[in-house]
């Protein structure tokens, strides 16, 4: 097994536990999985478990617990957790973005938002909080954090909620992508990680497609806007590659839906004619600027153009994504499955999906051992190797 999974003789910090919130059951189980599995194969430790006490209970069918946030007719709800987690370092995942979700109110079903599911969250970690050793928090999508600073009279209902967090007691929050990974200055004092997710990117796309030539004069990063500088920076430079980056012209003498309408689309960068061109972002929300970046690059005579978020929440729905593939303005979209998904989503010819439970997986085995995420974090060395294998098959 690789050196991401085992850790030899290091002891858990305790025993591991994990609450995968209704939100995201079906994920949680997939990483409940690979940690089995991991553990399966710890020979290392597996010799000890009989003689070493720490060590017993280490490799275990399962480590999921069951809870549930069950609401009274008038919508107020409570958190159960339905066995024992005394003493253990429990893991609660939660997708707060999962809309297909529902609850009753005063006889009617109504549509859980992300401030329903956070509530819930906070409800599991009360709940827990008494008897656990340690509670972390997986919030993939991080509640609120598109809103990460303020221009005007607003909220910063994200800093609020790290804030609060931290205060019920949780140790490690864990994200993916943040919109803006300085909102960990919020709590400064205590753990806050933002994980990529580039080298899944490319595992599914060059597992896909086999004719992506990764050469300076055929393939170029594009980053949508300055916020994703970082990620685009980050890719163009391991493969050799260069990058480019349009900037949004706003209206900024009028407000519709909440924000400055974008009035042009600006590119910076070298030529894309005949390229295959990468637009890597954080999100899809309503997928408009993104479909209006490809439609720019194909105007710009770009050969192919695939685009890459971790999340893909699609507000707006599919239509416009299936009429700009029609009209071949873009090859793929990729995003991760750390949030929830239509399965209409999943049959799309021009989706593809980067399956980010392994990761995951082997963060929370990391922590549990209570060692350094720093090889977690860094996906430099897989993503090297990635792409000195696909260019061996050519």
């Amino acid at each position: 097994m690789s050196k991401d999974y085992t850790f030899k003789n290091t002891i858990p910090l305790a025993p591991l536990k994990i609450i995968a919130m209704d939100n995201c059951a079906a994920f949680g189980k997939k990483v409940d999985d690979y940690i089995v599995g991991f553990r399966k194969n710890d020979q290392e430790i597996l010799k000890q478990r009989e003689s070493n006490i720490e060590f017993r209970g280490y490799d275990r069918d399962s480590y999921l617990v069951s809870s549930s946030c069950p609401r009274f007719g008038s919508g107020e709800g409570k958190g159960m957790i339905n066995e024992s987690v005394r003493g253990s370092d429990l893991f609660i995942i939660s997708d707060v973005t999962n809309y297909s979700m529902t609850f009753p109110m005063y006889g009617k079903e109504h549509m859980m938002s992300p401030d329903d599911h956070y509530q819930d969250l906070k409800r599991i970690i009360s709940t827990a909080m008494t008897s656990a050793r340690r509670v972390n928090v997986i919030m993939p999508f991080l509640y609120e954090s598109r809103q990460h600073k303020r221009t005007q009279r607003e909220s910063l209902d994200c800093a609020m909620a790290l804030e609060e967090l931290v205060s019920m007691g949780v140790t490690n929050i864990i994200t993916f992508d943040a919109h803006d990974p300085r909102i960990q200055n919020a709590i400064p004092l205590h753990d806050f990680d933002s994980f990529p997710a580039v080298y899944q990117f490319m595992k599914a796309l060059l597992t896909k497609d086999k004719n992506i030539p990764i050469d300076k004069d055929s393939l170029m990063i594009i980053s949508p806007d300055e916020g994703a500088m970082g990620r685009a920076v980050y890719l163009a430079n391991n493969l050799g590659v260069d990058m480019g980056m349009f900037y949004k012209r706003r209206d900024y003498s009028r407000i519709v839906n909440g924000k400055n309408p974008i009035v042009a689309h600006e590119f910076l960068g070298a030529d894309v004619a005949g390229k295959t061109v990468i637009i890597v972002d954080d999100m899809i929300a309503s997928g408009d600027s993104m479909l209006d970046t490809a439609r720019e690059l194909k105007e710009r005579k770009a050969k192919n153009i695939i685009v890459c978020c971790t999340f893909g929440l699609f507000t707006s729905g599919f239509e416009n994504f299936d009429r700009y593939y029609e009209a071949g303005y873009f090859d793929y979209v990729i995003t991760t499955n750390l949030n929830y998904r239509k399965p209409e989503l999943l049959e799309k010819p021009w989706y593809l999906e980067a399956d980010m439970t392994k990761y995951v997986a082997t963060i929370i085995n990391t922590l549990n051992h209570d060692v350094s995420l720093s090889g977690a974090m860094s996906h430099t060395e897989k993503l090297q190797r990635l792409i000195n294998n696909y260019k061996k098959m050519d």
